[in-house]
C-alpha cells in the first residue's frame, strides 16, 4: 500500500469518525434544548423503585445519546450525596438500554438523506426565529453529520475488500472471540465513545470486511469498554461514586462472560428475530440497485448488529434487575471502607455534568439553596451573638462565613463554565440570575461578619447598651431574619410572586432603621447614650439594613428582573 493511499485512508477514517463523533454532540444538544426542564424532572422522578431508576436511565440516555455520559453523570450524582447506590445502579441498568436506541438509528439505510438533513438543519438552526425550530434543526443537522461521517468511514474502508490480509486478520476476530472482545474494549477506551466503535463496527461490517461472529465480538467488547470511562471519572470520588463505576463494570463484565459461553444460542435468536442473511454480500449491479447499495456491501448486516446491540443489553438488565441490591453489597465489599466527612464542601455541583447543561443548572440551583440556608443560619447565629454575646459562638460562625465565601467563587466559576456551553436563551438567563443571587448572598455573609465584629469591640470595650437600644436592635434584627427566611423559602420553590410582599418588607425593614436612627439621636440629645455605643448602633443598624436591601436583590433575581 502506498504512502498515499495510507493518508488518504487515515485521513477519510478519521475525518469521518470526528463528524460521526461531532453530528452526535450537535444531535445530543439539541435534543437537551428540546428537553430542557423534562430533564430534571425526568431525574427527579427517581425512587428507591429499581424499575422507575432504570426507566429513567433509559429516557436519559436517549435525550443525551451517551451512555458513558448518563454513567458519568450518576457517578457526579452520587459523590454529591444526592442519589444512592441502588437508585444509581438502576439507573446505569437502564443506560445501557437507552444507549442501544443510537444503534437502531444508525442501522437505517438512510446514509442518502445525509447531505440533504445537513442543508435542512443547517436552514433551520441559521434562520429561523422560532427559537424551538431552531433547536431542531440543531438535532437534524447533528443526525446528517452522524450518517454523513458514517458514510466516510464506509468509503475508507472499500478499497481493503481485496485485501487479503486484513480479511485474515478480521476472520481471526470472528473465529476467536476473545480477541474481538479484546479489540472493542480497547478501540472504546481509546474514542472513548461507544457510539464511536458501534459506528465503526457497522461501517467496517456493511462494507463487508467482517462477519457477523465478529461484529458481535467487537460489540460484546465496546459493552465492557464503555464502562471504563465511568471508572475514571470515578477517580477522587467518594466511595459511594467509585462503587457505582464498578457496579456498571461487573454489570457488562458478568453479562459478556455468559453471553459468550451461550452465543451460538444467543445469535440464533437474533437472527431468527431479524430479517434476511447478516452475511450475505451484493454480487452484481441488479442486486446493488435491488438493495439501493454498493457491489461486495453487506446490506442485512447493519439491523443484525443493532438488534443484537440491544437485545445483549435488554436480557442482561433483565437478568441483574432483581438483584440490584445484591450488586450494590458486592460493590460494597469489594470496595471497602468508610468515606471521610467534611462539614464544608461542595456538595452538589460536579464539573462532570458541565456537557450536559440542564442537569448542570439544576445542580447549581441546589448548591445556591444551599449557599442561601448557610446564610440563614449566620443571620440567626449572628443575631444570638448580639444578645449574649458569647464568644463560643465565633468559631462556627467564622466556619460558615468560609463556607459562604467558597460557595460564590465555586458556584460563579461553575456557572461561568456552563454558559460557555451550548445552551438555551432562558438558561443563559437563568444562569445570569444565578450569579447576581450569589453574589448578594455573600454580601449578607460580609454584613453579617461585620455584625459579629462589633459585637466583639463591644465587648471588648466594655460597652453596655440601654436596654431600650437591645430591644431595638433585636427588632430590627428579626424584621431582617423574617424577611431572608421569608425570601429563602420562595427561591426553594422558585415562586415568582413574592414580588410585592417582598418590597412591602425591604420598605419596612428601611423605615424602621431610620426610625430607630431617629430614636438613637433622640437619646444622644438627652444624653441617655453615649458616643461610643451609639457609634457601635448606628453601624449595627446599617449593616441589617444592608442585609435587608441585598435580600432584596435576590429577590429580584429570582423573578429575572436582575
Amino acid at each position: 500500500m502506498s504512502l498515499f493511499y495510507s493518508q488518504t485512508f487515515l485521513f477519510t477514517l478519521f475525518g469521518g469518525l470526528g463528524i460521526f463523533l461531532f453530528g452526535m454532540k450537535i444531535m445530543s444538544e439539541g435534543l437537551q434544548k428540546i428537553a430542557g426542564d423534562r430533564l430534571r424532572q425526568i431525574l427527579a422522578a427517581l425512587t428507591n423503585n429499581r424499575i422507575i431508576g432504570t426507566l429513567v436511565g433509559i429516557g436519559v440516555t436517549v435525550i443525551i445519546q451517551s451512555s458513558s455520559a448518563t454513567t458519568v453523570m450518576v457517578v457526579g450524582f452520587v459523590n454529591a450525596g444526592l442519589m444512592s447506590l441502588v437508585q444509581a445502579i438502576g439507573v446505569v441498568l437502564g443506560a445501557n438500554i437507552g444507549t442501544t436506541v443510537t444503534a437502531q438509528i444508525i442501522a437505517f439505510n438512510i446514509a442518502h438523506y445525509a447531505l440533504p438533513a445537513i442543508a435542512l438543519g443547517a436552514g433551520l438552526k441559521l434562520f429561523s426565529r422560532n427559537r424551538r425550530w431552531s433547536y431542531v434543526g440543531e438535532t437534524i443537522l447533528g443526525f446528517g453529520f452522524l450518517f454523513f461521517g458514517l458514510t466516510l468511514m464506509r468509503e475508507a474502508f472499500m478499497p481493503f475488500r481485496g485485501s487479503e490480509e486484513m480479511r485474515q486478520f478480521f476472520f481471526l476476530i470472528g473465529d476467536k472471540y476473545y480477541l474481538g472482545i479484546l479489540v472493542g474494549a480497547l478501540v472504546t477506551v481509546a474514542v472513548q465513545s461507544s457510539t464511536a466503535t458501534l459506528g465503526l463496527t457497522l461501517a467496517l461490517a456493511s462494507s463487508g470486511l467482517i462477519s457477523y461472529e465478529a461484529s458481535v465480538a467487537l460489540i460484546l467488547g465496546e459493552n465492557i469498554g464503555t464502562t471504563v470511562t465511568a471508572n475514571l471519572a470515578a477517580i477522587g470520588t467518594n466511595l459511594a461514586a467509585r462503587r457505582t463505576a464498578l457496579a456498571h463494570f461487573l454489570f457488562n463484565s458478568i453479562g459478556v462472560v455468559y453471553m459468550v459461553l451461550l452465543l451460538p444460542v444467543f445469535m440464533a435468536i437474533v437472527t431468527s428475530l431479524t430479517p434476511g442473511d447478516p452475511d450475505f454480500v451484493i454480487q452484481n449491479a441488479q442486486q446493488a440497485q435491488a438493495y439501493g447499495a454498493a457491489i461486495g456491501d453487506k446490506p442485512f448486516i447493519a439491523r443484525h448488529i443493532a438488534n443484537t446491540h440491544s437485545l445483549f443489553n435488554v436480557i442482561n438488565v433483565l437478568i441483574f434487575l432483581p438483584f440490584i441490591g445484591l450488586l450494590a453489597k458486592l460493590t460494597t465489599y469489594l470496595i471497602r471502607g468508610k468515606d471521610e466527612e467534611f462539614e464544608f464542601h461542595l456538595k452538589y455541583i460536579d464539573n462532570r455534568v458541565l456537557n450536559t447543561p440542564p442537569i448542570a443548572l439544576g445542580q447549581a440551583r441546589a448548591e445556591t439553596r444551599r449557599m442561601s440556608q448557610i446564610c440563614l443560619e449566620m443571620v440567626e447565629g449572628t443575631t444570638a451573638f448580639l444578645s449574649d454575646l458569647d464568644e463560643k459562638r465565633i468559631p462556627e460562625l467564622v466556619k460558615k462565613e468560609e463556607a459562604v465565601d467558597m460557595l460564590q467563587k465555586e458556584i460563579t466559576d461553575f456557572l461561568v463554565a456552563l454558559s460557555q456551553k451550548s445552551i438555551t436563551q432562558e438558561m443563559s438567563k437563568d444562569i445570569a440570575s444565578m450569579m447576581h443571587m450569589v453574589n448578594d448572598l455573600e454580601r449578607i455573609g460580609d454584613h453579617c461578619e461585620n455584625l459579629w465584629q462589633l459585637g466583639l469591640r463591644q465587648k471588648a470595650n466594655r460597652i453596655a447598651f440601654s436596654e431600650t437600644a437591645a430591644v431595638e436592635i433585636a427588632e430590627l434584627a428579626e424584621k431582617a431574619r423574617e424577611f431572608l427566611a421569608f425570601v429563602l423559602a420562595a427561591v426553594d420553590r422558585r415562586d415568582t410572586s413574592i414580588f410585592q410582599k417582598a418590597t412591602f418588607l425591604e420598605d419596612g425593614i428601611d423605615e424602621l432603621e431610620e426610625s430607630l436612627r431617629n430614636n438613637h439621636i433622640a437619646r444622644l440629645n438627652t444624653g441617655e447614650c453615649g458616643v461610643q455605643q451609639g457609634l457601635i448602633f448606628i453601624d449595627m443598624l446599617h449593616n441589617f439594613e444592608k442585609i435587608g436591601d441585598h435580600t432584596y436583590n435576590v429577590t429580584k433575581a429570582l423573578i429575572g428582573a436582575k
